[in-house]
């Protein structure tokens, strides 16, 4: 969208694909605890924080808790607490409090007011975290209309954190005054946004048409985000992919080709971890994912076996697959454990055991080291048998250049001739059995694949 000469630049610039934290910026966390002992949820929290907030590249000085029922309407924290945190921001020379919970706009002003520090609360890092991570054009889309909704109702009452557009972490706006003559213009810009992905969802409507008619079984990677997917995933099909320790290294769903043994393969999609608590405004940013989940033969579930939390992490994907679904039949789903070359402690030992007695088939697999992987392999090419079939394929007298064919269409084991006639050997998905048929070739289907 462009400008006129002389106009002052809009919002959305500073948002979407240009929304960046800055590394020098120095941040205290603070969380508001119930009472009394902390749950595993409770303790994950602050731990969870201070990862986003590392991601977002953002330096974390001290954390905080408050021990109340209930955060305070006005501040988040008790008065008190607001007093301590300013003193302690002085002390350390912090220059941003990051709230473990989504901030009213009032309580955002009112904080910023009393502690004169920039106030962000945990969705935000999230949302910055995607517009750094944004791999795609739609993707970059996704998350500036996310950025665009969460900070539109917030506008009147963000106060000084959008007083300054280069102040770094959550800071996407250039004062108040300016954002109120912007309004108008950044609801525009929201719905050319959902016109672009929705142009985006027409194209990917037809990739994924292709997908299904080609026949080959479709596997889906999900997990907790950081689980090892990204990992798994280039272990399985070769493919060069972003892989770090962070959180959400892994924005854009990428299909690959994965082969199996037994002649078989499938189409394997890495996709966006989930998070307890994710903003809803970053739901159309998992579009792709949730449709690659939707549609796959078979769900990968990593569980990163070295964590603490794991348990609580898969029932947390648990709980998302099942919104996922709704009343629908789950297809066939295999817990990875992830990560075995880190479990070495008697305690992360039996958390290991204790995955491996989850109703759900489990393997306990290092994607980084190889080991157990061809275990993995095989018993994906088990669980997906059923969508293979070896069949003989007789070839006239004279027909021979169909054999690139055949390779294209299964995997070719081989080809015998007698008297110039051929005999083909293949394995292919099931679906595309039809197609040998309509090139008028006599198939003799010897084994519809079921192991």
């Amino acid at each position: 969208m462009g400008r006129r000469p002389g106009e002052l630049p809009l919002i959305e610039d500073y948002l979407g694909r240009r929304a960046r934290v800055y590394r020098e910026e120095r941040a205290i966390l603070v969380g508001v605890l119930p009472p009394g002992r902390l749950s595993w949820e409770e303790e994950e929290l602050m731990v969870e924080l201070e990862a986003l907030v590392r991601t977002a590249g953002v330096r974390v000085l001290a954390r905080v808790v408050q021990r109340r029922a209930r955060p305070d309407p006005a501040t988040f924290v008790g008065r008190g607490k607001v007093e301590e945190l300013a003193a302690l921001a002085r002390d350390l020379s912090a220059d941003v409090l990051v709230m473990g919970d989504e901030l009213s706009p009032a309580q955002a002003r009112n904080l910023e007011e009393a502690t004169g520090l920039k106030v962000v609360d945990r969705t935000q890092v999230i949302l910055d975290i995607f517009a750094q991570r944004a791999g795609t054009r739609e993707a970059e889309l996704a998350v500036e209309l996310a950025q665009l909704e969460y900070l539109l109702p917030r506008l009147r009452g963000w106060g000084k954190a959008l007083t300054d557009p280069g102040g770094g972490i959550g800071t996407r706006g250039p004062g108040e005054t300016r954002l109120e003559q912007d309004r108008r213009k950044v609801k525009r810009r929201i719905q050319a946004i959902r016109r672009r992905l929705s142009d985006a969802d027409r194209v990917r409507e037809v990739r994924r048409k292709r997908r299904r008619q080609s026949g080959v079984p479709q596997v889906a990677i999900v997990g907790y985000t950081n689980s090892g997917k990204s990992t798994l995933f280039r272990a399985l099909t070769g493919a060069d992919v972003l892989v770090e320790d962070k959180l959400f290294a892994t924005l854009d769903a990428r299909v690959r080709r994965m082969e199996l043994p037994q002649g078989r393969w499938a189409l394997a999609a890495d996709t966006v971890g989930f998070i307890r608590k994710l903003p809803h405004q970053l739901i159309p940013a998992f579009r792709a994912t949730l449709e690659s989940v939707r549609e796959a033969d078979l769900l990968l579930i990593t569980v990163d076996a070295s964590s603490p939390f794991a348990l609580e992490h898969l029932e947390t994907v648990r709980k998302v697959l099942a919104q996922i679904f709704g009343e629908a039949q789950l297809p066939p789903r295999l817990h990875v454990l992830t990560k075995l070359d880190r479990v070495s402690s008697p305690e992360q030992k039996a958390l290991l055991s204790r995955l491996g007695l989850e109703a759900v088939p489990s393997l306990a697999v290092s994607a980084l080291l190889g080991t157990n992987m061809e275990e993995l392999k095989e018993e994906v090419s088990l669980i997906l048998a059923g969508h293979f079939a070896r069949v003989q394929v007789r070839i006239p007298p004279g027909r021979q250049g169909v054999i690139p064919w055949l390779s294209r269409l299964g995997q070719l084991q081989g080809v015998s001739w007698k008297d110039g006639e051929g005999l083909a050997e293949l394995t292919l998905p099931v679906a595309r059995l039809g197609r040998l048929h309509k090139a008028r070739l006599v198939v003799e289907e010897r084994d519809r694949i079921t192991s």
